[in-house]
Protein backbone atom coordinates (compact mmCIF):
# COMPACT_ATOMS: atom_id res chain seq x y z
CA UNK A 1 0.00 0.00 0.00
CA UNK A 2 1.31 3.43 -0.98
CA UNK A 3 2.42 5.53 1.97
CA UNK A 4 0.30 8.65 2.46
CA UNK A 5 1.96 12.09 2.86
CA UNK A 6 1.11 12.51 6.55
CA UNK A 7 1.62 8.92 7.67
CA UNK A 8 3.46 8.89 11.00
CA UNK A 9 2.46 12.46 11.81
CA UNK A 10 0.31 13.21 14.86
CA UNK A 11 -1.74 16.40 14.55
CA UNK A 12 -3.74 18.09 17.29
CA UNK A 13 -6.94 19.77 16.07
CA UNK A 14 -8.33 22.37 18.46
CA UNK A 15 -11.45 23.57 16.64
CA UNK A 16 -14.79 23.64 18.43
CA UNK A 17 -16.16 20.11 18.76
CA UNK A 18 -18.96 20.55 16.19
CA UNK A 19 -16.54 22.07 13.65
CA UNK A 20 -13.52 19.79 14.01
CA UNK A 21 -14.70 17.04 11.67
CA UNK A 22 -13.93 18.79 8.36
CA UNK A 23 -10.29 19.52 9.22
CA UNK A 24 -9.81 16.15 10.93
CA UNK A 25 -11.27 14.25 7.97
CA UNK A 26 -8.97 15.99 5.47
CA UNK A 27 -5.90 15.30 7.63
CA UNK A 28 -6.85 11.64 8.08
CA UNK A 29 -7.27 11.27 4.30
CA UNK A 30 -3.63 12.24 4.04
CA UNK A 31 -2.61 9.61 6.60
CA UNK A 32 -2.29 11.75 9.75
CA UNK A 33 -3.16 10.51 13.21
CA UNK A 34 -5.56 13.15 14.52
CA UNK A 35 -6.20 14.03 18.14
CA UNK A 36 -9.19 16.32 18.75
CA UNK A 37 -9.13 18.48 21.88
CA UNK A 38 -11.26 21.63 21.49
CA UNK A 39 -9.58 24.89 22.47
CA UNK A 40 -12.81 26.77 21.90
CA UNK A 41 -16.44 26.37 22.87
CA UNK A 42 -19.30 28.36 21.37
CA UNK A 43 -21.85 29.76 23.81
CA UNK A 44 -24.89 31.96 23.53
CA UNK A 45 -24.42 35.57 24.65
CA UNK A 46 -25.76 36.61 28.06
CA UNK A 47 -28.74 38.15 26.32
CA UNK A 48 -30.23 37.90 22.84
CA UNK A 49 -32.07 41.19 23.26
CA UNK A 50 -29.67 43.30 21.12
CA UNK A 51 -29.67 40.71 18.33
CA UNK A 52 -33.45 40.29 18.46
CA UNK A 53 -33.94 44.06 18.36
CA UNK A 54 -31.70 44.37 15.31
CA UNK A 55 -33.45 41.52 13.52
CA UNK A 56 -36.85 43.03 14.18
CA UNK A 57 -35.58 46.21 12.50
CA UNK A 58 -33.85 44.65 9.48
CA UNK A 59 -35.84 46.92 7.16
CA UNK A 60 -33.76 49.87 8.38
CA UNK A 61 -30.43 48.35 7.25
CA UNK A 62 -28.77 48.47 3.85
CA UNK A 63 -26.00 45.94 4.47
CA UNK A 64 -25.54 42.80 6.57
CA UNK A 65 -22.00 41.57 7.31
CA UNK A 66 -21.36 38.09 8.69
CA UNK A 67 -17.86 37.05 9.67
CA UNK A 68 -18.23 33.38 10.63
CA UNK A 69 -20.36 30.29 10.27
CA UNK A 70 -21.12 30.55 13.99
CA UNK A 71 -22.57 34.00 13.43
CA UNK A 72 -24.74 32.71 10.60
CA UNK A 73 -26.06 29.84 12.72
CA UNK A 74 -26.79 32.09 15.71
CA UNK A 75 -28.54 34.69 13.58
CA UNK A 76 -30.78 32.21 11.76
CA UNK A 77 -31.73 30.49 15.01
CA UNK A 78 -32.98 33.84 16.35
CA UNK A 79 -34.74 34.60 13.06
CA UNK A 80 -36.66 31.34 13.37
CA UNK A 81 -37.70 32.15 16.94
CA UNK A 82 -38.85 35.58 15.78
CA UNK A 83 -40.65 34.00 12.79
CA UNK A 84 -38.56 35.92 10.29
CA UNK A 85 -37.74 34.39 6.91
CA UNK A 86 -35.33 34.95 4.02
CA UNK A 87 -37.92 37.34 2.60
CA UNK A 88 -37.02 39.73 5.42
CA UNK A 89 -33.46 39.83 4.04
CA UNK A 90 -34.26 40.40 0.37
CA UNK A 91 -33.65 44.15 0.46
CA UNK A 92 -30.23 43.72 2.07
CA UNK A 93 -26.87 43.41 0.41
CA UNK A 94 -24.89 40.75 2.25
CA UNK A 95 -21.14 40.40 2.73
CA UNK A 96 -19.52 37.17 3.97
CA UNK A 97 -15.91 37.02 5.12
CA UNK A 98 -15.10 33.75 3.31
CA UNK A 99 -16.40 30.74 1.39
CA UNK A 100 -17.52 28.75 4.45
CA UNK A 101 -19.58 31.70 5.71
CA UNK A 102 -20.99 32.30 2.23
CA UNK A 103 -21.96 28.63 1.93
CA UNK A 104 -23.73 28.72 5.31
CA UNK A 105 -25.72 31.80 4.24
CA UNK A 106 -26.64 30.40 0.83
CA UNK A 107 -27.80 27.11 2.36
CA UNK A 108 -30.40 29.17 4.17
CA UNK A 109 -31.66 30.67 0.94
CA UNK A 110 -30.09 34.13 1.11
CA UNK A 111 -27.93 35.72 -1.59
CA UNK A 112 -24.37 36.81 -0.83
CA UNK A 113 -23.25 39.88 -2.75
CA UNK A 114 -19.65 40.27 -1.59
CA UNK A 115 -16.89 37.85 -0.58
CA UNK A 116 -13.45 39.48 -0.30
CA UNK A 117 -10.40 38.07 -2.04
CA UNK A 118 -8.70 37.39 1.26
CA UNK A 119 -10.73 36.12 4.17
CA UNK A 120 -9.75 38.70 6.79
CA UNK A 121 -11.35 41.87 8.13
CA UNK A 122 -9.02 44.18 6.20
CA UNK A 123 -10.10 42.63 2.91
CA UNK A 124 -13.77 43.03 3.84
CA UNK A 125 -13.15 46.73 4.42
CA UNK A 126 -11.29 47.06 1.11
CA UNK A 127 -14.21 45.42 -0.74
CA UNK A 128 -16.88 47.62 0.85
CA UNK A 129 -15.32 50.99 1.65
CA UNK A 130 -16.46 52.79 -1.52
CA UNK A 131 -20.07 51.65 -1.06
CA UNK A 132 -20.55 52.75 2.53
CA UNK A 133 -21.26 56.49 2.56
CA UNK A 134 -24.69 57.08 4.07
CA UNK A 135 -25.40 53.37 4.49
CA UNK A 136 -26.60 51.61 7.62
CA UNK A 137 -24.76 48.37 8.34
CA UNK A 138 -25.54 45.44 10.63
CA UNK A 139 -22.41 43.50 11.66
CA UNK A 140 -23.18 40.19 13.40
CA UNK A 141 -20.17 38.64 15.12
CA UNK A 142 -18.64 37.11 18.26
CA UNK A 143 -18.53 38.92 21.60
CA UNK A 144 -14.76 39.41 21.37
CA UNK A 145 -13.55 40.35 17.91
CA UNK A 146 -11.22 42.79 16.16
CA UNK A 147 -12.70 46.24 15.55
CA UNK A 148 -11.23 46.73 12.07
CA UNK A 149 -14.52 46.42 10.19
CA UNK A 150 -16.72 48.79 12.24
CA UNK A 151 -13.93 51.34 12.72
CA UNK A 152 -12.97 51.57 9.06
CA UNK A 153 -16.52 51.47 7.68
CA UNK A 154 -17.52 54.30 10.01
CA UNK A 155 -14.59 56.29 8.64
CA UNK A 156 -16.02 55.59 5.18
CA UNK A 157 -19.32 57.19 6.17
CA UNK A 158 -21.41 54.22 7.30
CA UNK A 159 -23.50 53.88 10.43
CA UNK A 160 -22.47 50.48 11.82
CA UNK A 161 -24.35 48.53 14.50
CA UNK A 162 -22.17 45.78 16.00
CA UNK A 163 -24.26 42.96 17.46
CA UNK A 164 -22.87 40.05 19.49
CA UNK A 165 -24.50 36.77 18.45
CA UNK A 166 -22.31 34.36 20.41
CA UNK A 167 -19.21 34.17 22.57
CA UNK A 168 -16.26 31.80 22.73
CA UNK A 169 -14.64 30.34 25.84
CA UNK A 170 -11.84 27.90 26.61
CA UNK A 171 -13.56 24.59 27.50
CA UNK A 172 -12.57 23.66 31.08
CA UNK A 173 -12.79 19.95 30.26
CA UNK A 174 -10.01 20.32 27.70
CA UNK A 175 -7.39 21.45 30.23
CA UNK A 176 -6.61 18.02 31.68
CA UNK A 177 -6.89 16.26 28.31
CA UNK A 178 -4.42 18.68 26.73
CA UNK A 179 -1.87 18.34 29.51
CA UNK A 180 -2.17 14.55 29.49
CA UNK A 181 -1.64 14.41 25.71
CA UNK A 182 1.49 16.54 25.93
CA UNK A 183 2.97 14.26 28.59
CA UNK A 184 2.16 11.01 26.78
CA UNK A 185 4.79 10.09 24.14
CA UNK A 186 2.17 8.10 22.22
CA UNK A 187 -0.22 11.05 22.01
CA UNK A 188 2.13 14.04 21.97
CA UNK A 189 1.47 15.82 18.67
CA UNK A 190 4.05 16.77 16.08
CA UNK A 191 1.81 19.64 14.92
CA UNK A 192 -0.85 21.79 16.59
CA UNK A 193 -3.32 23.54 14.28
CA UNK A 194 -4.76 27.00 14.96
CA UNK A 195 -7.77 28.23 12.98
CA UNK A 196 -8.40 31.61 14.64
CA UNK A 197 -6.92 34.02 17.15
CA UNK A 198 -9.41 32.69 19.71
CA UNK A 199 -7.99 29.18 19.40
CA UNK A 200 -4.52 30.57 20.09
CA UNK A 201 -5.56 32.59 23.14
CA UNK A 202 -7.61 29.75 24.58
CA UNK A 203 -4.81 27.23 23.98
CA UNK A 204 -2.47 29.39 26.06
CA UNK A 205 -5.19 29.84 28.69
CA UNK A 206 -5.71 26.07 28.92
CA UNK A 207 -1.98 25.68 29.59
CA UNK A 208 -2.29 28.48 32.16
CA UNK A 209 -0.01 31.02 30.58
CA UNK A 210 3.42 31.37 28.94
CA UNK A 211 5.37 29.46 31.60
CA UNK A 212 3.42 26.30 30.77
CA UNK A 213 4.40 26.67 27.10
CA UNK A 214 7.78 25.20 27.91
CA UNK A 215 6.01 21.83 27.61
CA UNK A 216 5.65 22.46 23.87
CA UNK A 217 9.34 22.29 22.91
CA UNK A 218 9.72 20.46 19.60
CA UNK A 219 6.08 20.81 18.53
CA UNK A 220 5.28 22.69 15.31
CA UNK A 221 2.42 25.13 14.83
CA UNK A 222 0.17 25.42 11.77
CA UNK A 223 -1.71 28.71 11.32
CA UNK A 224 -4.70 29.34 9.06
CA UNK A 225 -3.58 32.87 8.17
CA UNK A 226 -1.75 36.09 9.06
CA UNK A 227 -4.12 37.30 11.79
CA UNK A 228 -3.86 33.98 13.61
CA UNK A 229 -0.09 34.03 13.07
CA UNK A 230 0.10 37.53 14.55
CA UNK A 231 -1.65 36.29 17.69
CA UNK A 232 0.75 33.35 17.94
CA UNK A 233 3.70 35.77 17.82
CA UNK A 234 2.00 38.11 20.28
CA UNK A 235 1.77 35.30 22.84
CA UNK A 236 5.33 34.15 22.32
CA UNK A 237 4.63 31.20 20.02
CA UNK A 238 6.39 30.57 16.71
CA UNK A 239 4.64 30.03 13.39
CA UNK A 240 6.03 26.90 11.76
CA UNK A 241 3.69 26.98 8.74
CA UNK A 242 0.94 29.31 7.51
CA UNK A 243 -1.83 28.74 4.99
CA UNK A 244 -1.58 30.82 1.81
CA UNK A 245 -5.34 30.57 1.35
CA UNK A 246 -7.05 31.24 4.66
CA UNK A 247 -9.36 28.21 4.66
CA UNK A 248 -9.38 24.67 6.07
CA UNK A 249 -8.19 23.23 2.72
CA UNK A 250 -5.51 25.93 2.67
CA UNK A 251 -4.33 24.90 6.14
CA UNK A 252 -4.14 21.24 5.11
CA UNK A 253 -2.17 22.27 2.02
CA UNK A 254 0.32 24.18 4.18
CA UNK A 255 0.91 21.09 6.31
CA UNK A 256 1.31 18.92 3.20
CA UNK A 257 3.76 21.42 1.71
CA UNK A 258 5.84 21.38 4.88
CA UNK A 259 5.84 17.58 4.81
CA UNK A 260 6.90 17.50 1.16
CA UNK A 261 9.72 19.93 1.91
CA UNK A 262 10.98 17.55 4.59
CA UNK A 263 10.31 14.48 2.41
CA UNK A 264 8.62 12.64 5.22
CA UNK A 265 6.58 12.94 8.40
CA UNK A 266 6.74 16.19 10.30
CA UNK A 267 9.06 14.81 12.94
CA UNK A 268 11.01 17.66 14.47
CA UNK A 269 14.78 17.46 14.15
CA UNK A 270 17.17 19.40 16.42
CA UNK A 271 17.59 22.00 13.66
CA UNK A 272 13.83 22.52 13.48
CA UNK A 273 13.23 22.44 17.20
CA UNK A 274 11.04 25.26 18.40
CA UNK A 275 12.09 27.31 21.40
CA UNK A 276 9.27 28.46 23.63
CA UNK A 277 9.44 31.15 26.30
CA UNK A 278 10.65 30.12 29.74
Amino acid sequence: MKRKPLSGTRILVGRARHQASALSAELRKQGATVLEIPFIEIRAPRSFRPLDAALKNLRHYDWLILTSVNGVEAMWERMEKLRLTKADLQHLRIAAIGPATRSAIEKRGAKVNVVPREYVAESVVHSLRRRMRGKRVLLVRAKVARDVIPRELRKAGAQVDVIEAYETIAPPASRQRLRAALKNPRLRPHVVTFTSSSTVRNFVALLEGPRALRNLAGILTASIGPITSSTLHELGLPVSMEAKKFTIPGLVRAILTATAAGRGPLLVTPAQSVRYPR
